[in-house]
């Protein structure tokens, strides 16, 4: 190997093995970062459910007799069939 092979070899391993570590980590032995697991707790704290939601619209009323019915009509295979809508539109047009 010539020797400026050998020395970009060295400089890459070195700057490779330098990103992982921080000043800190050289000073003190069994330091952590602070901010270490922070995405954790973020994502931890994001799936906890508030017991008391405060809402900008209120709830609208429910009926259990509607909600019945719906159960009923499906069972029965009597389900109202939506209204197909298209997202896409096909155009055809000359060449460009």
């Amino acid at each position: 190997m010539s020797f400026k092979l050998k020395t970009g070899v060295a400089l890459a391993a070195a700057f490779s093995a330098s990103a992982c570590a921080t000043v800190e980590d050289a000073e003190w032995v069994g330091y952590q970062d602070p901010g270490f697991g922070e995405a954790n707790r973020a994502t931890y704290a994001a799936m906890i459910v508030n017991p008391d939601p405060e809402y900008d619209t209120p709830i609208p009323a429910t009926s259990a007799e509607k909600a019945a019915q719906a159960i009923e009509r499906y069972r029965n295979d009597q389900v109202k069939k939506p209204e197909r809508i298209s997202t896409t539109e096909e155009v055809s047009g000359g060449n460009n």
